[in-house]
């Protein structure tokens, strides 16, 4: 009878152990599991926890930080006493610069009497951001930041100060590179590549926010890629394919880094949005790179020309014309004497594949031609008709700004200015037409006025041709010239809500 007590003894000894053990064990995988673990400040552990619990960003500061500069400049501008200032930043300027401050921009009664204020020289300060990227003191930053500019001061974050000069600027991605000289020991960003960045990647960006908070850095993430078409104050450059993060940039910032979780410099800080929260712009720094190199070796940029207009394929022209699904840009039209006329492009043909890359929207096809070396041979792919066909053009240098306007506007007796639906004329008089030319200006007493033509009429066709842009519109009024000189243009324009046609007699 005792030994079996004993034995249940025994066997509740070893169940209790048993429970003992197993609870011990569910504690620790607890512990393990919800982090209970005694908590540790980093005080107490040493250097090694210290370190685990820094900041990341910490570090790129302290290694970007000192090659991050603060750009002061000045313009000089004729202040016309008493008059209001104008552009984007009038407001500003009209506050540090009063009416007729301590009697300064007054005429003397002369030129009261005769309306004309005497105009004053004037400097206005501006400041920026920038950030070097060599032992020879270049510093990459926006061309709006130097624009104009006839004194240009870079202070480093170790207070050193040194005078600069413009090495070369491209307005068209708002790119300039500024050099300083006698700097010794220049601390350097690492460039990137921008082609590798992803959404939602961390996006560091530093620069002198409103012109006196120097070295001000702010952390978000990459929010979108390849934006384009945006409206900038102060104007807009002609290539865009921004970065967009929420890395908050402000006023001064401009030409400053956007960095990559590694230090490295993905692009060049450039616009905000002023309506929006968490809204700002970067150009790539692959871009970047390539403009600087050619204004560092040349102190000027040289693009490729095709000489052609590309449009979107939208998906419903593509259904139109039974290509369904198909991804390229569409020749809107091809302006004659380029290198697109003579290697066989015509309009309608859809642009697949450019040099060994694929395209499927319009910016990123024109950064592709102007990248491309001049006098480069290239193939390109198109579909014409929907059948494959392969053509090669060897490219030319892109004429000046200029020189294409004048290549694209009439120079004929009608009389007549004409402009893309996608100008500012366009824009200001609220025009959304999506096809057709502008009348910008109608000369007095011109057959364009004789007939009745309006500036903010919109040409539909011409001799019952439609015209879809300013080198159609050129060409199809060349060809009606040609075939009758003396018999009158017809043209079908918009007014409105309505249409008419309007019969031009070209002058004898």
């Amino acid at each position: 009878m005792e030994s079996r007590e004993t034995i249940r003894a025994a066997k509740a000894m070893m169940l209790a152990g048993g429970l003992l053990i197993i609870g011990i064990v569910v504690g620790f995988i607890l512990a393990g599991e919800w982090n209970l673990s005694p908590q540790v400040s980093a005080k107490d552990a040493g250097p090694a926890a210290a370190g685990a619990l820094e900041s990341p960003f910490t570090q790129i500061a302290d290694r970007t930080l000192p090659a991050v500069v603060s750009i002061e400049t000045k313009r000089t501008i004729d202040h016309p006493g008493g008059t209001n200032f104008e552009g984007p930043y009038g407001d500003f300027f009209r506050r540090l610069f009063p009416e007729n401050p301590q009697g300064q921009g007054q005429g003397d009664d002369n030129d009261q009497d005769q309306g004309q204020p005497q105009r004053h020289p004037m400097k206005v300060p501006s400041s920026g951001s920038g950030f070097i990227i060599d032992a020879q003191g270049h510093i990459l930053t926006n061309n709006h930041v130097v624009k104009d500019a006839s004194d240009i001061t870079v202070t480093l974050s170790d207070h050193r100060k040194f005078k600069a000069k413009v090495v070369g600027a491209d307005p068209s991605t708002d790119v300039a590179v500024i050099q300083i000289h006698d700097g010794e020991d220049l601390p350097i960003v690492p460039l990137g590549d921008s082609d590798e960045i992803r959404i939602g990647d961390w996006a560091i960006a530093i620069g002198n926010a409103l012109g006196e908070l120097d070295g001000t850095l702010t952390v978000g993430v990459i929010s979108a890629k390849g934006r384009s078409n945006l409206s900038i104050v102060g104007g807009a450059p002609a290539y865009q394919n921004f970065i967009q993060t929420d890395a908050s940039i402000n006023f001064g910032n401009s030409g400053g880094p956007l960095l990559n979780i590694r230090g490295e410099a993905i692009g060049i800080n450039t616009a905000i949005n002023p309506s929006g929260e968490g809204i700002g712009f970067a150009i790539p720094i692959n871009l970047a790179k390539n403009i600087a190199h050619q204004l560092v070796a040349n102190g000027k940029v040289v693009r490729g020309y095709l000489g052609i207009l590309p449009q979107e394929l939208t998906p419903d022209l593509a259904d139109n014309w039974g290509m369904h699904g198909r991804k390229g840009v569409l020749v809107g039209s091809v302006s004659t004497n380029t290198p697109a006329s003579k290697a066989g492009f015509q309009v309608k043909d859809v642009i697949t594949n450019f040099d060994g890359k694929d395209v499927d929207d319009v910016e990123r096809f024109r950064l592709l031609v102007a990248d491309t070396p001049v006098n480069k041979k290239v193939k390109v792919n198109v579909l014409r008709s929907g059948a494959p066909r392969e053509l090669y053009v060897t490219l030319s240098e892109r004429p000046k700004d200029d020189e294409l306007q004048r290549q694209t506007q009439p120079t004929f007796e009608l009389g007549l200015r004409v402009e893309s639906l996608s100008g500012d004329t366009a824009r200001s008089l609220s025009i959304r037409d999506k096809q057709g030319v502008l009348v910008v200006d109608v000369a007095q007493g011109s057959a364009a006025d004789d007939a009745g033509l309006q500036r903010g009429d919109v040409i539909k066709e011409v001799n019952d041709r439609a015209v879809k842009d300013v080198a159609d519109y050129n060409d199809a009024v060349a060809r009606a010239r040609e075939k009758s000189p003396n018999k009158p243009i017809v043209f079908l324009i918009k007014r409105g809500d309505a249409t008419r046609f309007l019969a031009v007699q070209p002058e004898e």
